[in-house]
C-alpha cells in the first residue's frame, strides 16, 4: 500500500448548471480515518459516488494507490480494493445475515455468486473458503450470533453493521462509510466508533461522511469540510472546529 490511498485531482461533477463537486484536490493518507463533513447538499455523497464509480466526473482524475480509476466501472473498483456503504441501508432482507456477507466476498471469487448457488464440485472448496471468510468478518463486527437470522429482521443498527461487515468481506484497502451513524442511538453510535477504529487498526483506510459531529471529532485523524462542492477547511478535528469558515457554513453569518 502506498502512502496515499486516494487522490482527487481537479475533480468536478456538474449536474445541469450546478457543480456538486467543484475542483477538489485531496490526498487521503493510507491507514487513517478521514471524515468529510459539510452542510446538506455540500457534495459529500457525490464525492463517494465518484470514487466508487457510480458516477463519472465531468473533469478531473481519481487515483487509488496511484492507479487511475477515473473511468473504471463499479465492480472493477471494488475488486481493486475500494468498498463502500450507503446512506440508505442496502441489504438482501430475505437472505440470512451470513449470506449477505458472503455476497461481499464473492467480489473476489472466480465463480461469482449466482454460479456458486449451483455449487458444482469445482467450486465447493472455494465456497467453503468464502463462508469461512464471511464468518470471520461477522465475528469481527460482533454479529456472528445472528448469522442464520434473515437480514431483514435485524434492527436498523445491526443492519448498518451488517452492511459494514459485507464491505469488509471484500478485503478492501479503503472503505467509504456514508453516514453509518444515521438512525443509531447513543450506545450504538459509541459501538460504531469503536468498530471504525478497529477497522483502521486492521490496516484499512477509512473515509467517513457523517453528520454526528461528536463521533467525527472523536475518531477522525483528519477532517475535510466541503461546501458547495469545494474544500473550505482541512485539518485536525481541533483545527476544524475553530475555523471561522466552518462556523459560518454551519451556523450562517
Amino acid at each position: 500500500m502506498t502512502d496515499t490511498a486516494i487522490e482527487l485531482i481537479g475533480l468536478k461533477k456538474r449536474f445541469g448548471g450546478i457543480f456538486a463537486v467543484n475542483d477538489l484536490n485531496i490526498k487521503i493518507r493510507s491507514g487513517t480515518i478521514t471524515s468529510i463533513i459539510g452542510p446538506n447538499g455540500a457534495g459529500k455523497t457525490t464525492v463517494f459516488n465518484l470514487i466508487s464509480g457510480f458516477i463519472k466526473p465531468t473533469t478531473g482524475s481519481i487515483l487509488f494507490s496511484e492507479q487511475n480509476i477515473t473511468q473504471k466501472e463499479v465492480h472493477d473498483i471494488a475488486r481493486m480494493g475500494v468498498a463502500r456503504t450507503f446512506q440508505q441501508v442496502q441489504i438482501f432482507p430475505e437472505m440470512s445475515v451470513l449470506e449477505n456477507v458472503m455476497v461481499g466476498r464473492h467480489v473476489r471469487s472466480k465463480s461469482g455468486f449466482l454460479l456458486s448457488c449451483i455449487v458444482p464440485p469445482q467450486f465447493r472448496k472455494q465456497e467453503a473458503f468464502i463462508k469461512t471468510s464471511a464468518e470471520k468478518w461477522l465475528s469481527f463486527v460482533g454479529l456472528n450470533s445472528m448469522a442464520d437470522h434473515p437480514a431483514g429482521t435485524l434492527p436498523l443498527g445491526n443492519q448498518r453493521i451488517l452492511e459494514i461487515s459485507r464491505a469488509l468481506a471484500m478485503e478492501p484497502q479503503v472503505i467509504l462509510l456514508d453516514e453509518p451513524a444515521s438512525g443509531l442511538n447513543a450506545r450504538e453510535t459509541l459501538a460504531l466508533g469503536e468498530l471504525i477504529e478497529r477497522i483502521k487498526m486492521s490496516n484499512i483506510t477509512v473515509m467517513l461522511v457523517e453528520h454526528d459531529m461528536e463521533l467525527v471529532m472523536e475518531i477522525s485523524d483528519r477532517v475535510i469540510v466541503i461546501n458547495f462542492g469545494q474544500v473550505i477547511a482541512d485539518g485536525s478535528p481541533a483545527e476544524v472546529q475553530m475555523n471561522p469558515e466552518v462556523i459560518k457554513a454551519y451556523l450562517g453569518e
